[in-house]
């Protein structure tokens, strides 16, 4: 249980990291709201390694924590629904196994820009923010794309890493028994 813990600690630490990253140096793009999404290489990361409800838990403690420190209660609505829309979408994605680690990353990015455009909408009562849906799809795409990518490499390094330690701690436990 304190492996568990402290290993929530440490990923919410790096996305939290990421994301203060990503405030400081904001993307040189004309539209504004559009950002890289660094801190959901985290997220996929988890999905992939760990269970899906650990991997949702951190994404929730992630927008919450960065959405109240860098931008307040508005910010984290907005990344709240787009983060529970494209969780929902990538998990259901991943499960069904048909789709590689990069495509659920792109289906990530699309759907997060999708549920913050939405969440726009019910707020702000304008269905004219759908203009908007072009440029986000694209961005959705390029993110997830970026993202997928390096979630990827991450998760090939820690996968060898978790078998590996998985193997030594089975062999210790066969080792404690005879």
């Amino acid at each position: 249980m304190a492996k568990k813990i402290s290993t929530y600690g440490l990923l919410i630490a790096l996305a939290f990291l990421f994301g203060f990253l990503e405030s400081i140096f904001p993307l040189p793009v004309p539209v504004p709201g559009i950002k890289l999404g660094l801190a959901n290489i985290v997220i996929m990361t988890a999905l992939y390694l760990m269970s899906a409800r650990d991997a949702f838990i951190l994404m929730i403690i992630r927008i919450l924590l960065a959405g109240f420190t860098f931008g307040g209660m508005a910010s984290a609505l907005y990344s709240l629904g787009g983060g529970l829309l494209s969780f929902c979408v990538m998990a259901v994605l991943k499960k069904t196994g048909l789709f590689s680690m990069l495509g659920v990353s792109i289906a990530g990015g699309v759907f997060h820009n999708v549920g913050q455009l939405l969440v726009a909408i019910v707020v702000l009562k304008s269905r004219s923010l759908m203009g908007y849906f072009p440029v986000l799809l694209v961005s959705g795409v390029v993110t997830g794309l970026v993202v997928g990518i390096l979630s990827n490499e991450i998760y090939k390094r820690l996968k060898i890493y978790n078998v590996t330690e998985r193997e030594e701690n089975e062999n210790d436990i066969e080792k404690s028994k005879g």
